[in-house]
């Protein structure tokens, strides 16, 4: 049987929102944004394991919190590393430890992307399981122009999407693809695969599945979390 893993990527330390704690402990709707995107992952159809990559300074804080709030969804918790490319392969290395079934599929999602609908989860399977590598993103509404201030062109925005995660890929991709020397051109999971040569396949995002980055994200999320 495939085993789904979802890797939930929370090291960063929130410096963009001003605040001592980082944005995914932050209270969203009476509880911590991170349980609210690990719940939407137990709630998917995809008997997903769930494994935390925390900064090592932040478990212990995590495990009162949990206390705290009586979350008790299983999951496993790992360290991070000193970047997202090096907690994202703690976290690879971590599962292969376990699994080493190469059609086990693992979704890489941000931990503070708490809106991701268990259905979007689902397909992020179902298109891993088809195409190898799947991303979720979307289209650009806005017109786009690439340069500087002074010196810059349209481009065809029906060619240019957003990404968001979750990043779903197969373990034997993941191992490969990670076992490359981190670069300043990885800006995010898929361009990791992408270096590797393997296409990937893009299926449509949410706008709900926003990124809360600064203060006032938490405000929408919380409106959207109401509707």
């Amino acid at each position: 049987m495939q085993t789904k893993y979802a890797l939930i990527v929370a090291g960063g330390t929130g410096s963009r929102m001003g605040l001592d704690i980082p944005k995914q402990y932050q209270l969203l709707a009476g509880k911590p944004v991170l349980m609210h995107t690990l719940a939407q992952f137990a709630k998917s159809e995809s008997q997903v394991k769930l494994v935390l990559v925390l900064h090592k300074d932040m478990r212990a804080y995590w495990q009162s919190l949990c206390a705290k709030y009586a979350f008790e969804i299983e999951h496993e918790i790992i360290e991070g590393g000193s970047t997202r490319f090096q907690s994202v392969k703690n976290g690879i290395q971590f599962i292969l430890a376990q699994d080493a079934a190469v059609d086990s599929l693992i979704a890489i999602h941000d931990a503070a992307r708490p809106l991701i609908s268990p259905s979007l989860i689902d397909q992020s399977y179902a298109c891993a399981r088809e195409h190898g590598a799947c991303i979720v993103a979307l289209a650009s509404s806005n017109s786009i122009r690439i340069g500087d201030n002074s010196v810059n062109k349209a481009v065809d925005r029906t060619q240019v999407w957003s990404a968001q995660t979750p990043q779903t890929f197969r373990l034997e991709l993941l191992e490969e693809a990670f076992a490359q020397a981190e670069s300043p051109l990885f800006t995010d999971d898929a361009s990791v695969v992408e270096k590797l040569g393997h296409p990937i396949h893009i299926i449509p995002g949410e706008q709900k599945n926003m990124k809360i980055t600064f203060p006032e994200d938490l405000e929408i999320a919380a409106l959207l979390l109401g509707k």
